[in-house]
This record gives structure tokens, C-alpha cells and sequence, in this order.
């Protein structure tokens, strides 16, 4: 009897081992960030919705894969699923960077528009290459920080402006400050030092970063939400049977649900961090918004003519609300 019971324990974990499928998903975000957290939460989701047939296992911190490399692995088969910045590939197609334009949606609900707009257009092109995304998350707004008060869009000339990418050295050279390229782990020691007086970045960068250190003034300008994208190959998706594809994209939608709220959250507590460490929160003067706006609509009309008739009907979906 035993070797009876044996022999069927045995079929069942081989039938088992046959019918449960494991895929890797690299991400380039560290395990703390909310935006992993999020990730392994709808990795754990399609595990209990799918019966134990789909294993997702999480890779943070660019340990698979570097950050600028994920989705093409994803697109070459070489990972399943994986989670990157979109805008990071707006060098690829311009498409990838319209959630990154400066100054056209500063707030949670225009980047929610906004992204409604370009989701057919950017499932389309990724479909092209064989990528199907599945759900997409903002990081908060790029803001305002400042060594001294900016009162006025003239507070801006003269002084070093932090730059880490083509649009904030551009935004820094239209306000009439020196651009100054400098990545997020030097900034502090950069503020310190007189090398930056100014600088564009996430509440969330100015609070895990302890930025209030050296920076006393804050203005919640919110320039853009770069959203990242969670995406899977569409032959690895299509490969499995329709409950397990279901299940993905049930845990997919509650994923997007979910991290659009971390993100906002995550924005208000960072901004109560910054508040509590000294800094002076303030919404920026009129002269400094209409400054910003101008900005906005000069390089959404350089985006768009890059973009081509799919960025218009972007743009023109988003502005008909």
C-alpha cells in the first residue's frame, strides 16, 4: 500500500512539476522602493490566482538585469516578464517619452489622462516588438528644490541648476541658469560644495536622500510623473493556458490600482518628511508657474514634431478633456 502511495505522490508531483510555469522578472529598482514592493505583490497575486501554475520571482536592483537593458531582454526571450522606466527608452521612439515632457501633466490626475491617451499608441509599438505591457506606475513629480527662495522666474539666472538628462539641461538654459550634470548619489555632497544651488527631483528623492540637508526650500511644481511600465513577452503570456492568463491580468489591473495610490502616498508622506526636517514647502509664485508653462508648451511642441501623427493623436486625446 505504501508503494501504492508512493507511486501516486510521485505522478502528482510530476504532473505537477509539467504544469507549473516559472518566469524571472528583473527590475532596476531597489526591494525597498514602493515600486517593487508593488511588482512583488502582483507577483505573489498571479502565484495564489493562478493555483500555484505561474511562479513569478522578482529580481530587484538590476541583479538580472541593468535598468537600460530590461526590456529588450524581455523582447529577446532572454527574460519573461520585467518592469522598466518607459521614458528611459524615448531615445528608441519618442513615443516611450510623452508621460516625461515638461510640464504638460502636473498632477496625478493629468498623468492619469495623459497615460490613458498614450497606452493604445505605446501597446502598439511594444506590441511590434513582441512586448505586451501589463500595467504602468508613476513615480511622484519631478519638483522644485532650492538653496535659496525663487520668488520670481528671475531667481533662476545666474544660478547652477542640477541636470541629470537633454530635457532638465534644457529646462536649466530656458530659466537662464548654468545646467550642471550631476547623478542623484552626488547631489548632496554637490549642495554642499556651491557646485548646485537648484535642482528638479521627486519628493521622495529629497526625503530617502535627506536632501533637506542642504536644500531649505521646496516648491511642489510637479513637472512630470515618468511612469514605470510592468511588461511580458507576448509569446511567453501566450503560452500559457487562458485561467493562468486570466490571472495575470486580473493581478495585473489590481497592481495598477494599487500603485497609483503608493505613488501618491508615497508623495504626501515625503513631503511631510521634507516639511519636518526644516525645509519651507510653498507653491511657486505666478511668475515662476507661467516660466514653467511656457517651458511646457515649447517642448511639447519640439516632442511633437519628433512624435509624428501617433504623438498628436496623443496629445490631442489628452487635451480634449
Amino acid at each position: 500500500m505504501k508503494k501504492f502511495m508512493f507511486c501516486l505522490s510521485a505522478v502528482a508531483c510530476a504532473t505537477l512539476a509539467q504544469a507549473q510555469t516559472k518566469w524571472d522578472l528583473p527590475t532596476g529598482y531597489g526591494a525597498n522602493t514602493f515600486q517593487t514592493q508593488n511588482v512583488q505583490q502582483f507577483a505573489d497575486d498571479v502565484d495564489k490566482l493562478s493555483g500555484g501554475k505561474l511562479k513569478i520571482t522578482v529580481h530587484p536592483g538590476g541583479s538580472l538585469f541593468k535598468q537600460p537593458e530590461i526590456k529588450r531582454a524581455i523582447q529577446g526571450g532572454l527574460a519573461p516578464a520585467g518592469e522598466f522606466i518607459i521614458s528611459g527608452l524615448a531615445n528608441e521612439n519618442p513615443l516611450y517619452g510623452v508621460d516625461s515632457i515638461p510640464f504638460l501633466a502636473t498632477s496625478y490626475a493629468d498623468a492619469k489622462r495623459l497615460y490613458e491617451a498614450a497606452k493604445p499608441v505605446q501597446a502598439k509599438v511594444l506590441a511590434a516588438q513582441g512586448v505586451k505591457p501589463l500595467f504602468s506606475v508613476p513615480w511622484p513629480g519631478q519638483s522644485l528644490y532650492s538653496v535659496k527662495p525663487i520668488n520670481s522666474a528671475d531667481d533662476f539666472k545666474g544660478t547652477k541648476m542640477r541636470a541629470y538628462n537633454p530635457a532638465t539641461t534644457k529646462i536649466a538654459q530656458m530659466l537662464g541658469a548654468s545646467p550642471v550634470t550631476i547623478q542623484l548619489p552626488e547631489l548632496g555632497q554637490a549642495l554642499a560644495t556651491g557646485a548646485a544651488n537648484n535642482f528638479l527631483t521627486s519628493s521622495a528623492s529629497g526625503a530617502d536622500g535627506k536632501l533637506y540637508e542642504q536644500t531649505k526650500f521646496f516648491y511642489p511644481v510637479n513637472g512630470w510623473l515618468p511612469r514605470n511600465v510592468t511588461a511580458v513577452n507576448q509569446k511567453a503570456f501566450d503560452a500559457l493556458d487562458k485561467a493562468t492568463q486570466d490571472a495575470v491580468l486580473k493581478a495585473a489591473a489590481a497592481a495598477e490600482q494599487r500603485g497609483w495610490q503608493a505613488s501618491e502616498k508615497v508623495d504626501t508622506d515625503s513631503i511631510k518628511v521634507l516639511g519636518s526636517n526644516g525645509m519651507t514647502i510653498a507653491q511657486p509664485s505666478e511668475s515662476v508657474r507661467k516660466a514653467l508653462l511656457a517651458i511646457g508648451e515649447t517642448m511639447t511642441a519640439e516632442w511633437l514634431a519628433s512624435a509624428g501623427p501617433d504623438g498628436k493623436a496623443i496629445i490631442d486625446a489628452y487635451r480634449k478633456h
